[in-house]
């Protein structure tokens, strides 16, 4: 379907076409809405940083009227019965897969994401789609909690209207990952994705309007963090605030929504350990560990970005992981060949490409890569990067690079490389690579970090909790636990009339 460059390259034109010279709406209330400023911003493309179109620049205004749609929904959305609110969103899943092509082709060419990932995200947009579909006529359920004399049973309900400010890193999969289960919960949604990636966040509320989603329930409002984002983190309408981004962005939401005392969910960044082992299968750890920070970019908050190997197979190791990162193909995101593309935007690349000069500043070696990589002088592109010699205080070890860079560290031992994985303020991930069950185990207890994979890369299971530790985010999605935040938890306490009332006043 996404195997040929040309043909790629040539569909993408063609969708991205009608927005050359009209700029990209909100989706208001069940339709496009143009906006009220009156003012846009550009969006470019990674590839060469021209220009894709404009982008209608939502601010107080628009972020209010798509604020007052959301709540005048609400009322109806809740009490629609969970089997039916299952029978819409499975539909809104088959018109994701129905453009899945669609849906890839733009997001490679707006992200520089290649397209290789690109074609499974929309279709894992719409597994999210069904999963928490399938779970909406339960979401309500709580327990029974029987006393000696009363019967105490919990019910859940939706809090009301959400705001989901989503990342340009898979920005697609990313949104239906929020927005999926706030809307089988019974909330409706104000959606503000990230301004470098706009152009999927529209498809999506088109195909859930087409699939019979009313008016108001899901509205999407683009525009910059620090004037629509801002404005939907403080209005009062909106009960929650559901983030993906970084860790900074994140404690600004949290002040601005303080106010009007918002719950709030963050996903947020990571500088995520893996650890292998002399013992480890070696083969398997070396593809888990290219993959997990050369695919998608390196731009992924669960990228396994510091690799601490053990001494004593340091060497050989991290030979044979050398020519793998020497080996990878950059190219253009629509090349099916493709296996790191572009980084998203100028601003990005540069502050990659600033780590290459303080790797050596801080002692390090740049054992591969290490220089921005332009195609005919062109485009965000960056040499796959691999950092030896390093110490875990350097900056490099230290700081989210975000991008197709590893730094490599040593250990001696258990002892040492728990030490190293937790010195560290972040706390989203860690991978463990071992054939010692037992120590697997006691790695995965002894790591601070909110999911473990140990002999694996980052498999999803979407019942299970996803979330970090420390300054890696706060509350967990996935399964049930996505429905503890964006529903109240009530307790019902019925009296079997037995128990004796307490009187006052009858002298």
């Amino acid at each position: 379907m996404l195997n040929d460059f040309q043909t790629n390259c040539q569909n993408a034109d063609a969708l991205l076409k009608p927005f050359r010279n009209n700029t990209l709406p909100h989706f208001i209330n069940g339709k496009a809405d143009a906006g009220r400023s009156g003012k846009t911003f550009d969006s470019l493309t990674p590839v060469d940083n021209s220009l894709i179109g404009e982008i209608a620049a939502g601010n107080k205004d628009d972020i209010n009227a798509a604020c007052q749609a959301a709540d005048a929904a609400f009322k109806d959305w809740r009490a629609l019965p969970g089997k039916e609110r299952k029978v819409l969103m499975h539909k809104v899943a088959d018109g994701i897969v129905a453009r899945a092509r669609d849906i890839a082709l733009v997001e490679s060419y707006d992200s520089g994401q290649a397209i290789r990932f690109m074609a499974k995200a929309a279709i894992r947009g719409a597994a999210n789609f069904r999963f928490f579909g399938d779970l909406a006529a339960t979401a309500r359920d709580g327990q029974s909690l029987p006393a000696e004399e009363h019967i105490n049973y919990t019910v859940r309900q939706p809090i009301g209207p959400v705001g989901v400010i989503t990342p340009w890193n898979t920005p697609f999969m990313l949104s239906t990952w929020k927005i999926a289960p706030a809307l089988a919960s019974g909330c409706t949604v104000v959606h503000k994705p990230a301004e470098w990636s706009p152009y999927t966040a529209n498809m999506l509320a088109e195909i859930a309007h087409e699939a019979g989603l009313p008016g108001g329930v899901l509205n999407c409002v683009q525009g910059l963090g620090e004037d629509a984002g801002k404005t939907l983190a403080e209005h009062p309408a909106i009960k929650a605030i559901a983030f993906v981004g970084e860790t900074t962005t994140g404690s600004h939401i949290m002040r601005q929504g303080a106010d009007t005392l918002k719950r709030v969910h963050f996903e947020l960044g990571g500088k995520n350990p893996v650890i292998v082992f002399d013992d480890a299968n070696l083969e398997r750890a070396l593809d888990a560990v290219v993959f997990m920070i050369y695919s998608l970019n390196g731009e992924r908050c669960t990228s396994s970005s510091r690799l601490l190997v053990q001494e004593s197979i340091q060497e050989e190791f991290l030979a044979k992981l050398a020519e793998r990162v020497a080996n990878l193909k950059v190219g253009h995101p629509l090349d099916p060949t493709t296996e790191v593309g572009p980084l998203v935007h100028d601003r990005h690349f540069q502050k990659v490409c600033s780590y290459f000069d303080i790797a050596l500043e801080d002692g390090a070696t740049i054992a591969v890569g290490g220089k921005a990589a332009p195609i005919d002088g062109k485009g965000n592109y960056v040499q796959p990067t691999l950092f030896t010699g390093a110490r875990n205080d350097m900056r490099i070890a230290q700081q989210e690079i975000f991008g197709p860079v590893l730094t490599a560290i040593s250990f001696r031992d258990e002892a040492e490389a728990i030490e190293i994985a937790n010195d560290i303020d972040y706390g989203l991930a860690g991978y463990v690579w071992t054939n010692d069950i037992g120590r697997g185990h006691r790695m995965a207890h002894a790591i601070d970090a909110g999911m473990i994979w140990v002999n694996s890369e980052n498999n999803r299971h979407l019942p299970a909790p996803f979330g970090g530790m420390k300054s890696s985010g706060i509350g967990r999605d996935g399964g049930d636990h996505s429905f503890e935040f964006y529903m109240e938890t009530k307790n019902i306490c019925v009296a079997m009339g037995s128990h004796r009332v307490p009187q006052l006043g009858k002298g």
